[in-house]
Parts: structure tokens; C-alpha cells; sequence
């Protein structure tokens, strides 16, 4: 698990640039609010609201980032005043914050930009009961918000903004669904709600003052999942997570907090943390969430070892609450989730083949690394989707060799496609009619895996003129593995059951 974390892949050392910007976005914003005058109150609400900025927003491009950020006192400003007004209204205090997390969770139906204004609004009422926010303080927090938004946003459009010159992470939505109850997003919605209902009277039971912890829980094991079996590793994981950051917590919160400088540089690696290691481990993302909320409430004078042990019960709690929603509310299976991702994945890999083919046959429209960045995406989508069948706790055998041999083919197909697209970028590079024979034969495996026609540009034999081109043979080469891959994806494919033309 560590090496996971710390070691794995990262070209062009996206998630270390990620980190570092989010280390040096957050920490301005925290400086201006000092600056300002602001109270520690304020200074945490605004650091809050740089770092959900810069987590959240992951629109495609980088005008859709900056409306998106833009968006966010909209959606998170209100929430917070609606949230000091009930503050000392118990019920409809508690009523209100379902309301947020139902609307927050179906908010995820209209893509990034909903899932990004989606989770501010609750991390906005979230924050205002970490806070214990009345309605006297509002002016200041709404100067500290709007006021760390604006330093996020200069690190992150102005000083930092990398994905000029590097590939932005692809935001993929979830497959097309139906309306009503049939659509994942509103059964989704319910059973956030349902989870986060049961998560906030038990955790008041524990603590008349800490419940919104259970909420928090249910909350953040519920963002990006969407099957059953997603939810329940997810809720695992996050558990995990807490209880190891607790434990680091003891070593170094606790003895620590008492020193500013020191308490200062643990939460900004916290934050590094966070931001590092969200890609590939949910788990040692958790940790560090964990260690910096420890150090946190020592800054604000409350941490002790029994508040700690309370965050562990707490997080327990939320976490069963989801794992109970979604088994038995509205659940979504694992497999047809699966299917949906499998398939769309392979629709992805026949658009990025067609449009090299298109570019080695001399199409100037044709864009085959915009494709495979989306299909990289996909692919993430489907590890996700997968991880409840290839999970160590897996007892189902058969499935879990199945699934790992889904991921291994489907790798295959990215590496191959990968490297399509580098020699189809090669101006030198032409077309003969063997490179379209071998496209079309991989369009075809395509459409038997899917009992679909393929989506994308359609390069046949007859359409391309017999030269003698250079690097046909890689091109060759590359076809070839991608179609091997593709028969054999037929076999675990087809245990599996097939996958849905409408994914």
C-alpha cells in the first residue's frame, strides 16, 4: 500500500505538480486571510475553501476550471448562511444538512461541474458545524471565502497553470441512463440521504457535538462511486485510512500541537498528502485528511485522545450507514456497472484507432491523443468499478481472476493504442491498405465484444491507396496486439455476460 502511494507511476510528474500547487495555492490564501486580520475561524474557512478549489474543479479545460471556481460562492456562500441561521435549531438544522447532502449528490447528473458545486455546498454546511458558525460571523467568513478563492486562482490560473502545457485529467461521465429512479444519480441521491440519516442520529448518540462527523463520513464514501461493491471498498478504505491516521495522530498531533510553526508545516504536508496521493490510494489519502484534521482542532485548542477515539466511531459510523444504503436502497449491482464502464472503454479504444488510421491517411481533423487521454480516463473508471471483484477480501475466485484479466487486456489496448497515436503523429507517416485492413478488423472485434456498431471514424481497405509507407510496420505491429487483445477480452467477456450496447 505505501509503495502504491509514493511510488507509483507519475508521468510528467503530474501528481507532484498537483501537490506542490495545491501546498502553494492553499498556503497563500491562509497568508492573505492572516494579513487581513482575519480570525483562526475565518483563516480555516478559507483555507477549506482553496483546498476544495483546487481538489474539486477538474473540468477538461482550463475555461471550464475557471468558471466552474467562479461558480463556487454560489453554491457554497448561501449553504453556509442557511447553516449559521439553524445553528441553534436542531431539527431543522439536521434537516437542512440531508436536504444539502441529497442535493449535493444528485448535482453529480450534470458532470464535473455539478459533482464540483455539488460537494462545495456540502463541505460549506460541513464547515459551519466544524466551526460552530453563527449568523454574527458571516461577513467575515464570506471575505475570508471569496478572499482565498481569489489566491487559489492566481496560483492556479495565473502562476501554476501547468495544463498549458501538459494534458488536463479528462473529467468522464457517468454512461447514458434513464430518468426517474432508473438513472444512477437520483438512486444515488437517496441513498446518500438514506446513509447520511442514519449516520447523523446514531453519531448524535455518540456526541451531541461531533456528530456531523458520521455525515462527513457517509458524504466522502459516496463521491465517486457508484455500484454497491464501489461503496463498501470505499468505505473500507476510508476507515482504514482514519484509523491509521489516528494512530499517527497520537505520535504527532497530540505532542505537537502546541507549537505554531510545527502544527503549520504538519498540516501543509497534510495537504501535500492529500492532493499526492488521491489518485492511487484512497486509503493514504484518508491518513492524511486525518493528520491535518488532528492538527487542526489542536490550533483550535479541543484535540485530545478522546476526541481522536470519538473521530474513529464517528467515521465507523458513517461509513456502515453508506455500506447500509446502498445494499439495501435503490442498490446499483456491481456488475452492470462494470459492463457499462467495460464497454464504453472499448467503444474509446475503436474511436482512437479510427482516428489514427484517419491521421495516417492524411486527416488534418483527426486528433488520436486527445482520444487516448479519454480513454486513460476510462480506463481509471473501470479500476474503479473493478476494484470490489479484484479486492484481496474478494472470496469469489473465479470473478476476481476474471476481472484482473479484464484490467491486464484492457492495459494491453491502452499500451497499444498509446503507441498508435505516436507513430500516427509522426508527419512522415502515411497509410497503405494493410493499415486499414487491420483497423477494420479491429472495428469488428469491437462491434462482436459489444453487439454494437462502434462509434467513430470508419477507415475501410477500399479506401485507402496501396503505398509503401513509413513505419507501417509499427503501426502493423501496434494493430495487431491491440486486435490479440481484443479476442481475448472475448473469453472473461463473455463469463462475465455481455457487455450492453447502450453502455
Amino acid at each position: 500500500m505505501l509503495k502504491r502511494a509514493f511510488v507509483a507511476p507519475d508521468p510528467g510528474r503530474m501528481r507532484l505538480r498537483f501537490a506542490s500547487r495545491a501546498v502553494l495555492g492553499i498556503g497563500l490564501a491562509v497568508a492573505l486571510c492572516g494579513a487581513a486580520g482575519h480570525s483562526l475561524t475565518a483563516a480555516i474557512t478559507g483555507g477549506l475553501a482553496a483546498l476544495l478549489a483546487l481538489f474539486t474543479v477538474t473540468d477538461p479545460t482550463v475555461r471550464g476550471q475557471a468558471i466552474t471556481t467562479a461558480l463556487l460562492p454560489v453554491a457554497g456562500l448561501p449553504v453556509l448562511t442557511l447553516a449559521a441561521v439553524l445553528h441553534d435549531l436542531p431539527v431543522a438544522r439536521d434537516l437542512a444538512f440531508l436536504a444539502v447532502v441529497g442535493a449535493g449528490v444528485y448535482a453529480r447528473r450534470w458532470g464535473p461541474r455539478g459533482h464540483s458545486l455539488g460537494v462545495f455546498g456540502f463541505m460549506s454546511y460541513f464547515s459551519a458545524q466544524f466551526l460552530h458558525t453563527v449568523p454574527g460571523q458571516l461577513p467575515e467568513l464570506y471575505t475570508a471565502v471569496l478572499l482565498s478563492l481569489a489566491a487559489s486562482s492566481l496560483v492556479r490560473f495565473g502562476l501554476w497553470c501547468y495544463e498549458r502545457r501538459f494534458a488536463a485529467p479528462v473529467a468522464v461521465a457517468l454512461p447514458a441512463e434513464a430518468s426517474g429512479l432508473a438513472r444512477i444519480t437520483t438512486r444515488q441521491a437517496v441513498q446518500a440521504t438514506s446513509g447520511a440519516a442514519f449516520a447523523l442520529a446514531v453519531g448524535q448518540v455518540l456526541s451531541d457535538q461531533r456528530w456531523y462527523w458520521a455525515v462527513g463520513a457517509t458524504w466522502w464514501v459516496f463521491v465517486a462511486t457508484t455500484s454497491r461493491g464501489e461503496t463498501v471498498v470505499r468505505g473500507f478504505r476510508r476507515f482504514l485510512g482514519t484509523v491509521l491516521g489516528i494512530g499517527l495522530g497520537f505520535a504527532v498531533a497530540v505532542p505537537l500541537h502546541h507549537e505554531p510553526v510545527v502544527a503549520a508545516v504538519v498540516v501543509a504536508v497534510g495537504v501535500f498528502g492529500i492532493f499526492y496521493t488521491a489518485a492511487v490510494s484512497y486509503t493514504w489519502m484518508m491518513l492524511a485528511v486525518t493528520v491535518m484534521a488532528s492538527m487542526l482542532y489542536g490550533l483550535l485548542g479541543v484535540l485530545d485522545t478522546d476526541l481522536l477515539l470519538l473521530r474513529v466511531t464517528e467515521t465507523a459510523t458513517g461509513a456502515l450507514g453508506a455500506v447500509l444504503a446502498v445494499l439495501f436502497v435503490l442498490p446499483v449491482t456491481t456488475h452492470s456497472v462494470t459492463e457499462a464502464w467495460v464497454g464504453r472503454a472499448l467503444r474509446c479504444v475503436h474511436t482512437c484507432t479510427a482516428e489514427a488510421a484517419a491521421r495516417l491517411a492524411g486527416s488534418e481533423d483527426a486528433d488520436a491523443p486527445a482520444r487516448v487521454a479519454e480513454l486513460e480516463a476510462i480506463l481509471g473508471r473501470v479500476r474503479l468499478s473493478l476494484a470490489p471483484l479484484v479486492h484481496p477480501l474478494n472470496p469469489l475466485k473465479a470473478r476476481k481472476r476474471r476481472a484482473r484479466q479484464v484490467l491486464a487486456l484492457l492495459d494491453d489496448c491502452v499500451r497499444e493504442v498509446r503507441g498508435l497515436a505516436s507513430v500516427a503523429a509522426d508527419p512522415e507517416a502515411s497509410h497503405d491498405v494493410r493499415l486499414a485492413a487491420a483497423c477494420w478488423r479491429v472495428e469488428a472485434a469491437v462491434e462482436a465484444l459489444t453487439d454494437a456498431p462502434a462509434v467513430g471514424r470508419s477507415v475501410r481497405p477500399a479506401d485507402a491507396p496501396a503505398t509503401e509507407p513509413t513505419g507501417a510496420g509499427q503501426v502493423l505491429a501496434h494493430l495487431h496486439a491491440l486486435e490479440r487483445a481484443l479476442l481475448e477480452l472475448a473469453v472473461p467477456l463473455r463469463r462475465a455476460g455481455r457487455v450492453p450496447a447502450d453502455a
